[in-house]
């Protein structure tokens, strides 16, 4: 009744709050911790390296570990257990590289919805990270700090494009276009492009 005395009908939602608890839940929370672990580790320790310090070899190396280390877990495994995503390269008998691109269907067992915010934030906010690191390195002339951004830069916009494809395979199941079909012709034969150079 409301205030007036009369009878308003209301909709119970029987289910809806262990559905929105499934959808916010973690449930794979030493996986999702180390999908951030590694990268903002990486980060940290690259503008905080001169407090940590005074070598240059030990810093690069620290970071190095740090971004292989992330690249390593967000492949195999991270992007498997938080959104259901796997990429990899495959050698045929041929001696042929074939770049593999794959995405699970979602079931009970997969990530949740927070899991997967995380991990699309984490794996889109790195880069442009890095790549502002880019921009400030390059202008303040620290180049021996270069090779350092530009690895951070190539290793998290790896697994960016890697899921990203993964991503839009799960999308749409269409003919490779004629843009697509050049990009995987780039990334089989890289010497194409550094006959260039």
């Amino acid at each position: 009744m409301d205030e007036d005395g009369e009878i308003v009908d209301v909709s119970l939602d029987y289910g809806g709050e262990e559905d929105r608890s499934r959808s916010t839940r973690i449930r794979h929370p030493l996986a999702t911790f180390f999908h951030l672990f590694f990268r903002v580790s990486a980060i940290i320790i690259y503008l905080c390296c001169d407090w940590f310090s005074r070598s240059f070899v030990v810093s690069f190396v620290t970071v190095i570990c740090l971004l292989s280390c992330d690249f390593w877990s967000v492949k195999n495994v991270t992007g498997r257990l938080l959104v259901g995503l796997r990429w990899w390269n495959q050698i045929d008998e041929d001696g042929r590289s074939h770049w593999v691109f794959e995405a699970k269907k979602i079931r009970d067992g997969s990530g949740t919805e927070a899991e997967a915010q995380i991990f699309w934030l984490g794996l889109i906010i790195c880069p442009l990270i890095w790549t502002a690191f880019f921009f400030t390195t390059l202008f303040s002339f620290k180049i021996k700090w270069l090779a350092l951004v530009v690895a951070g830069i190539c290793l998290q916009a790896a697994n960016l494009y890697g899921y990203l494809r993964c991503k839009a395979g799960e999308q749409e199941k269409v003919p490779k276009s004629a843009s697509q079909y050049l990009g995987q012709q780039f990334i089989q034969k890289p010497d194409i492009i550094f006959g260039i150079l």
